[in-house]
């Protein structure tokens, strides 16, 4: 009996060692393709990758930050499908591809995911993906101007010095991987920013776990976020991340940047 136990537990034992470096990997590598964020002017950027619990696999998630070539900031967050290697090489395809469609194109944000979908399938090995593309203007003229599209991805929350909280919902669109029909494209918002106001994106993890209400969570992190609107952002990541919902096997990325006030 013994050795027969003996037999079937060296089989788990090898698998659970043989995961374990599986996950360190995917998560190395996870880490080191985020890439460093710009400086931008006065504008304060701040972003953060959680992987998922131990007892999970590594994802897609993933945030960017660049200059674009009119000289205005671009901003994604994103998340492709799957929680393993073969995720976190995808994420890299579409980061670096993303990057180079978001470079020369200067007119609506949906254009750059529509691109991005027609080409995801024949170049990449992501499946499905979902993300939001924001691009920053401003201050001249007056005042800042946010300019996003977004690809099933849960929506940006915007919090503003008079003590608001406002998820901005507009200019959602279909997951990528989804082959939009021809003549259909993804839609692009536009919202003024006040000076001193904090963008917040994040990926699903942060709000979504089996079992859990979504629009409940939504709620909660709307409560949390606007309690620490004026602190440090990596004092408003650090209290975030801790209130993940109970049970979540997911990882989490977050983005945020404030801008200044006068």
């Amino acid at each position: 009996m013994a050795s027969d136990i003996g037999r079937r537990v060296g089989p788990v034992i090898d698998n659970a060692r043989r995961f374990g470096r599986q996950r360190e990997g995917a998560e190395a590598m996870q880490r080191n393709l985020l890439p460093p964020l710009p400086e931008h002017g006065r504008i304060q950027l701040a972003a953060r990758y959680q992987p998922a619990p131990a007892r999970s696999q590594v994802g897609g998630d993933w945030y960017d930050a660049f200059t674009l070539r009119d000289g205005t900031l671009g901003l994604v967050i994103g998340d492709v499908v799957g929680h393993d290697l073969t995720a976190a090489a995808g994420m890299a395809q579409l980061q670096g591809i993303l990057r180079s469609l978001a470079w020369d194109h200067p007119g609506p944000t949906g254009a750059v995911p529509d691109c991005l979908d027609n080409a995801m399938h024949a170049i990449t090995t992501v499946p499905m993906a979902t993300l939001v593309l924001a691009r920053l203007e401003g201050p001249d003229p007056a005042p800042w101007t946010l300019r996003w599209t977004s690809a099933g991805h849960p929506p940006p929350l915007l919090l503003t010095p008079d003590g608001n909280a406002q998820y901005l919902e507009a200019g959602q669109g279909l997951i990528l991987g989804t082959h939009l029909g021809v003549g259909t494209h993804r839609p692009s918002a536009v919202r003024a920013l006040p000076p001193g106001s904090t963008l917040l994106l994040y990926t699903d993890g942060l709000i979504e776990a089996p079992g859990s209400d979504l629009d409940s969570r939504l709620r909660r992190l709307r409560r949390h976020a606007l309690a620490l609107a004026h602190e440090p952002l990596d004092t408003l990541y650090d209290q975030l991340s801790t209130r993940m919902p109970p049970g979540s096997t997911d990882d989490v990325a977050l983005h945020a940047l404030r801008l200044p006030v006068p």
